[in-house]
C-alpha cells in the first residue's frame, strides 16, 4: 500500500508539472488546454481571468466547475439558446468543458462595491427572507447565505448585477431555455425593484 501511494503521489506530481489540475477537490483535467481555449476565445467577453470585460457578460471566476461544464454542454446541444455561445461551444469536447470549468473556478472571485445602499438593502431582504406576500422564496434557501451555490447550483456572489437582472427577466419570460423550471416560478413573482435590489446585493457578496 505504501509503495502504491508513493507511485500515485509521483504520478500526480508529474501531471502537475505539465499543467494538469491535481487538487483533491478537482477532477484531473488539462489546464494548459483550458488556458489555450480561454485566451483564444473566452477572454473577449469574460476576461483573461473570468472577471468579465463589461456589464454585458457574466463573471466566470470562482464559478463551480460542474456548473460551467453543464452550461457549455447545454449551449452546445442547443438546450440553452445564445447564438454567440452556441458557436463558441460547438467544437468543445466534454473534456474541454470540464477543464474550462476547473480553470475558471480556480480564478479569484471579487465582490463589487455598492453605490446604492438602500436598493441593496431591499435586495438583501429578498435574498435572505424572500417575500411571503407574493410567494417569492429566499434566494439563500438554494444558493446559500453567502450566495456561494453548490456543484449543481451556480455561485451568485460577486456576479455582474446587470447580468443577474437579465437572467431573472429571461427566466420570467422563459427566454432562458434551460434550468428554468424552478427559476421561472420565482422570477415571475419578482417586481422590477426586487430584481434590481437582489442583483445589486448579490454583486456585493464574496
Amino acid at each position: 500500500m505504501k509503495r502504491y501511494m508513493m507511485r500515485m503521489f509521483a504520478a500526480l506530481m508529474a501531471v502537475g508539472i505539465h499543467g494538469t489540475a491535481i487538487a483533491a477537490d478537482y477532477p484531473q483535467v488539462d489546464l494548459a488546454r483550458a488556458e489555450e481555449i480561454s485566451t483564444g476565445r473566452c477572454f473577449l467577453c469574460h476576461g483573461v481571468d473570468g472577471e468579465s470585460t463589461t456589464a454585458l457578460y457574466p463573471r466566470l471566476a470562482g464559478q463551480h466547475y460542474q456548473y460551467i461544464a453543464k452550461q457549455l454542454g447545454d449551449f452546445k446541444s442547443g438546450r440553452r439558446q445564445s447564438d454567440t455561445m452556441v458557436n463558441m461551444a460547438a467544437d468543445l469536447s466534454a473534456e474541454d468543458m470540464l477543464a474550462l470549468g476547473v480553470y475558471f473556478e480556480q480564478k479569484p472571485a471579487r465582490a463589487q462595491p455598492v453605490e446604492d445602499a438602500g436598493l441593496a438593502a431591499i435586495g438583501a431582504f429578498i435574498f435572505s427572507r424572500g417575500n411571503e406576500y407574493s410567494g417569492v422564496a429566499a434566494c439563500a434557501s438554494c444558493h446559500g447565505d453567502k450566495g456561494l451555490g453548490t456543484s449543481a447550483l451556480p455561485r451568485l456572489a460577486g456576479q455582474v448585477p446587470q447580468y443577474i437582472e437579465r437572467q431573472l427577466r429571461s427566466f420570467n419570460t422563459r427566454a432562458r431555455t434551460n434550468d428554468n423550471a424552478i427559476m421561472h416560478s420565482i422570477a415571475s413573482k419578482l417586481t422590477e425593484l426586487e430584481i434590481k435590489g437582489v442583483a445589486l446585493y448579490i454583486s456585493s457578496l464574496n
